[in-house]
């Protein structure tokens, strides 16, 4: 007879799948060995105006996809504290496709974020801070939960937080998962217990943000580079990369790739590089490049022509009617059906769209419509156009700046590939004029 609990054992597979999931410790005492916690007072000793301007000098352009000044956005806050405290938030909550940096830095470096919100937090006057995490992101909140304990334990946070005189609390919150919530005031609604809602600006969150007080959002790797930019410098920093596109970024490459990778490397390297050196080339060759989409899902995607020479910076993307945003870049070879692809993204905008704008609530669900039929070659006559001019309609019309991610893409697709979706679908009259069928039509206004 069977033993019952092997008849019904869980496979081997999936226990070795829940063990790799397990949080990993977060050894503090490593990620010292690596530099971080190294001379934080020092560095706080110095006073707030000196941070700013340090980051300021670095030119360090946030990494969440607006690519706002860091330490231009630092100084908004107020100088003084009143009667409301003020707060410091990090997006952690990483919804957009083909984007998975902050994932990592979770992960494998939770040290550099928290100790980079020491700094930031001390720069704005803030004894409170909040990291917001996407909600799938659970084991990845298991492990950064643990560093936070590891650093309250070696009083490098708490009270007098690392024997700097300053105090911070750090609390992590976990998200539902929506991809609206990466907007920073739909974060914010999020994290005082409201639906996940953008809110109407002005008054921007530096002024009234949390719960009506002062708050200064950034990303996770934003802030997790701060430590390394005061301690070597921001001239350091800003003699990397590109003019008004300094230091480093952390690209994820995914697609029709051979080897699916992040890596970091310098602002402005060219998108080939990047492909080639890093992720294994495109799948087929890079003769079988259709096209890429540079900053994750919601920027406008670049056919191999502009790929060949392109940088992946903010400027030189913006040049080419595209952007960095989060440097997600997505590989799409000859293989894919490109309009297909478009009309998927559509399909995951419309999903996403928190409804509260009538051009995004309706808007996103007629691109996805539309493209379904172009992909079956099933549009009419007028839909192209008709496709761009709903885009127009919504780009710009929006509280925040979904509506410009959810209609970009499509922009993209008929800016670059409008001959290939003709060809697929009948753009032809259903009589033509050397066709003689009187009984259909009369023939006197297909002569016209």
């Amino acid at each position: 007879m069977k033993n019952k609990v092997s008849e019904y054992s869980i496979p081997t597979r999936f226990i070795d799948l829940v063990e790799q999931q397990k949080p990993i410790r977060s050894k503090i005492d490593n990620a010292i060995k690596r530099d971080d916690w190294k001379e934080t007072k020092n560095v706080i000793s110095k006073g707030r105006e000196w941070i700013i301007n340090e980051v300021k000098t670095s030119e360090l352009r946030g990494r969440g996809g607006a690519g706002f000044s860091t330490g231009l956005k630092w100084s908004f806050a107020p100088k003084e504290v009143g009667s409301r405290p003020h707060y410091l938030v990090i997006n952690a909550d990483e919804s957009e496709p083909g984007t998975c940096k902050d994932r990592d830095i979770l992960r494998f470096e939770p040290h550099k974020l928290i100790e980079g919100c020491l700094l930031a937090s001390y720069a704005v006057n803030a004894h409170t801070c909040y990291i917001y995490i996407r909600g799938e992101y659970y084991f990845e909140g298991q492990r950064l939960q643990k560093a936070i304990d590891e650093a309250y334990k070696k009083n490098l946070i708490g009270k007098n937080a690392s024997n700097s005189g300053w105090d911070l609390d750090i609390y992590i919150h976990y998200g539902a998962g929506a991809y609206i919530c990466g907007e920073e005031t739909a974060l914010l609604e999020s994290l005082e217990g409201k639906k996940g809602q953008p809110r109407l600006k002005p008054p921007f969150p530096a002024l009234v943000g949390l719960y009506g007080c002062p708050t200064i959002i950034n990303n996770v790797e934003t802030i997790a580079v701060i430590p390394t930019i005061l301690r070597r410098g921001g001239k350091w920093f800003s003699s990397l990369g590109k003019a008004k596109n300094t230091g480093t970024k952390i690209f994820c490459i995914s697609g029709n790739v051979n080897k699916p990778c992040n890596v970091e490397e310098e602002m402005g390297v060219p998108l080939k590089t990047l492909i080639e050196k890093h992720a294994g080339g495109v799948v087929g060759g890079w003769d079988n490049l259709k096209a890429v989409i540079p900053g994750g899902s919601s920027m406008p995607l670049l056919p191999k022509e502009i790929c060949d020479t392109i940088t992946m910076d903010f400027d030189s993307l913006v040049k080419e009617k595209s952007g960095l945003g989060t440097a997600g870049i997505v590989v799409i070879n000859k293989d894919q059906d490109i309009i297909k692809c478009m009309a998927r993204i559509a399909r995951f905008y419309k999903h996403e769209s928190c409804g509260q704008c009538t051009p995004c609530r309706e808007g996103s669900g007629w691109m996805w419509r539309m493209l379904e039929r172009m992909a079956k070659g099933e549009a009419s006559k007028d839909e192209v156009n008709m496709l761009m001019d709903v885009t127009k309609q919504i780009e710009g019309h929006t509280i925040c700046a979904f509506g410009e991610g959810s209609s970009w893409p499509v922009q993209g697709l008929i800016r670059h590939f409008k001959k290939e979706i003709e060809e697929r679908n009948n753009f032809n009259p259903l009589v033509k004029k050397d066709r003689n069928i009187p009984y259909l039509v009369d023939q006197h206004l297909l002569d016209k």
